[in-house]
């Protein structure tokens, strides 16, 4: 079948080509109507060029900037990189009453979520603390700013879907809420986990006879009501009969999300706390109760958890209070799967919340070989993490020798629209990952064709399944594949392809780029 794509695209293209590229190519951009100049191509066998078109132009490279994300990770973090929660205090417990704050320390660990909070807090009851009488202190601030999400406008008409979602240091199960919906007769039943407190789920949906297979049709943004209190997730649209069906949704504040978890499973284990659940801002995290200082776990957080943002901040801190700051003791922790497991799933499935994640990391932390992950030590410089995180790209590229030139940076992930990278850059970013430490690692976390992530139903019946490790990426105008092709030698090839064009929707660019792939994996 693919094969015949593409010679229906030879036989409507005629002869007519870009110089720079093969016929077949030439002639699937042609009959996709997708000007040459849209398209930047480069093919390396070695140190051979096959193919380079339009290879130092700067272009809009959606999804396979996790590319620059994720080699840079691998190469400045290493596969033993993890990210950490704490628990901590400085108070005493007496009588099974904490008497002071308790800290929950958010350290970058993407696997945080109900089951981990759920045995993190019973930790807490296992060593007899029963009440909380001071305040719970939710600490974001190692990611400056600590929620990058505030007053962020929606990237697309989708602001509640996952791949949306914005992470912080303390971003706890993805933000999101799982949502059940079952329709029989004219009833619509609703279960909306995890459990919170004082929140609920209501729908103003009407039942429809359409065919339960296309639900998402009649789905409409869901919002969220406030009564007092109490927080109401509202459904919109309109859902079939005799139907299940179950989504996830992002439309809870990420302060009101982790409170009402942590309120609820707490509570559930017999807790219970006298204070507030407050976020912890720079200046809270310079009191007594939330510096970590000199316990042997406490390493695992910074004395000044503030000391990415503002170092000047920092030493008036420091010097306000030279001696005041008792040290926290680490009360319970977890730590995230290794960095390897966490590539898998960005590259694999284009996880852009999880590569904003990483790409935070690497303004913010450095590998420890006993801890996973420490803070980076202050530089003296008031640079955001996103800000430091580029820096650290940008130096690595430099080490590689590639010219950054025309490289722009947002957020690493390429869920954006200001995000741009030439093709000569990516092909750069591939080169260095066969000469890495960790190629079997970079490797391993890209999709593999016709077999998993968001290669696997492409290219089938193409010699390339099986062969090709591809990382894909699309945005509207955009589409764009970089990664590996084993030819019909059985020789690895580097394969960077990226349309920026309105023709090719409706699965027109993807033709084009999986006959490019094809193309390498047939030549010799």
């Amino acid at each position: 079948m693919f094969r015949r794509l593409i010679l229906a695209a030879l036989i409507a293209a005629g002869t007519a080509h870009a110089a720079d590229l093969p016929e077949p190519i030439s002639a699937l951009l042609q009959a996709a109507h997708i000007p040459p100049e849209a398209a930047g191509i480069v093919v390396l066998r070695g140190d051979t060029t096959l193919v380079s078109h339009n290879a130092q132009q700067s272009m809009q490279p959606a999804s396979t900037m996790k590319l620059f994300t994720t080699m840079t990770a691998l190469e400045q973090l290493g596969p033993a990189f993890r990210g950490r929660t704490e628990f901590r205090t400085s108070a005493e417990v007496v009588n099974g009453v904490l008497q002071g704050d308790l800290i929950l320390r958010g350290g970058g660990d993407v696997d945080l979520n109900e089951d981990v909070l759920l045995h993190m807090l019973q930790a807490l009851r296992n060593q007899g603390i029963r009440k909380i009488k001071g305040d719970v202190l939710l600490d974001r601030q190692l990611f400056q700013p600590a929620r990058p999400d505030v007053g962020q406008p929606p990237f697309d008409e989708y602001p509640w879907a996952y791949y949306n979602v914005i992470p912080d240091a303390l971003l706890t199960n993805t933000n999101l809420l799982k949502l059940e919906m079952r329709s029989t007769g004219n009833k619509l039943g609703l279960v909306m986990m995890p459990e919170m407190d004082k929140v609920g789920i209501r729908s103003e949906m009407k039942l429809s006879d359409a065919p339960c297979s296309s639900w998402e049709a009649g789905w409409r943004s869901p919002d969220v009501a406030r009564s007092g209190d109490k927080i109401e997730v509202v459904l919109h649209g309109s859902f079939p009969k005799n139907c299940i069906k179950s989504t996830s949704v992002d439309v809870m504040d990420h302060h009101d999300y982790l409170e009402r978890l942590l309120r609820a499973t707490w509570r559930k284990l017999g807790g219970s706390i006298s204070g507030e659940v407050r976020e912890a801002d720079a200046t809270a995290t310079a009191t007594p109760t939330a510096i970590v200082t000199t316990s042997p776990a406490a390493s695992a957080m910074p004395a000044n958890p503030d000391a990415d943002a503002s170092p000047a901040a920092n030493a008036d801190a420091a010097s306000a209070q030279p001696s005041a700051a008792p040290a926290t003791r680490l009360l319970a922790e977890h730590v995230s799967r290794p960095l390897p497991e966490m590539l898998r799933d960005i590259n694999k499935f284009s996880d852009n919340t999880l590569a904003r994640t990483v790409f935070l990391m690497l303004g913010s932390l450095q590998a420890d070989p006993v801890l996973g992950s420490r803070p980076i030590a202050p530089d003296g410089s008031a640079a955001s993490t996103p800000m430091r995180a580029e820096t650290a790209i940008r130096a690595w590229l430099q080490t590689q020798r590639i010219d950054a030139n025309g490289l722009v940076f947002d957020n690493g992930s390429g869920l954006s629209r200001t995000e741009r990278a030439t093709p000569a850059q990516l092909a750069g970013v591939l080169q260095a990952g066969l000469k890495s430490l960790w190629m079997p690692e970079f490797l391993s976390s890209l999709p593999i064709a016709a077999t998993d992530g968001t290669m696997r139903k492409r290219l089938k019946d193409s010699p390339a399944a099986l062969r090709a490790r591809i990382k894909t990426g699309s945005l509207k105008s955009v589409i764009a594949i970089a990664g590996y092709v084993t030819d019909d030698n059985n020789q690895p090839c580097i394969v960077v392809a990226i349309l920026n064009d309105e023709h090719v929707a409706n699965g027109a660019g993807r033709t084009v780029l999986d006959g490019v792939i094809d193309w390498v994996a047939r030549s010799k």
